[in-house]
């Protein structure tokens, strides 16, 4: 059985920036969080799965580490409305 999703945009829709305050990166990040989604799963009379209107319901981010230096202690958020 193989999952296709009809809105693939969805985690683009949460967009944080991060900077490496120790070598200036602002384009490498290893991310690592936890996601709920809520979404409808259609099941056709075949048996394939269309994942439909998927939501965030909850999104956590354990850690980030910068990919170019490894600093995690040095990675801050940009505000977007600052920058």
């Amino acid at each position: 059985m193989t999952a296709t999703n009809s809105n693939p945009d969805t985690v683009k829709n949460v967009v944080i920036r991060y900077r490496c305050t120790a070598c200036g990166n602002l384009t490498r990040f290893d991310v690592v969080e936890t996601t709920s989604v809520r979404a409808f799963h259609h099941f056709t009379v075949g048996g394939e799965l269309a994942i439909e209107e998927p939501e965030i319901v909850r999104r956590t981010v354990e850690s980030v580490t910068c990919r170019w230096c490894g600093h995690g202690r040095a990675v801050e958020i940009i505000d977007e409305e600052l920058a």
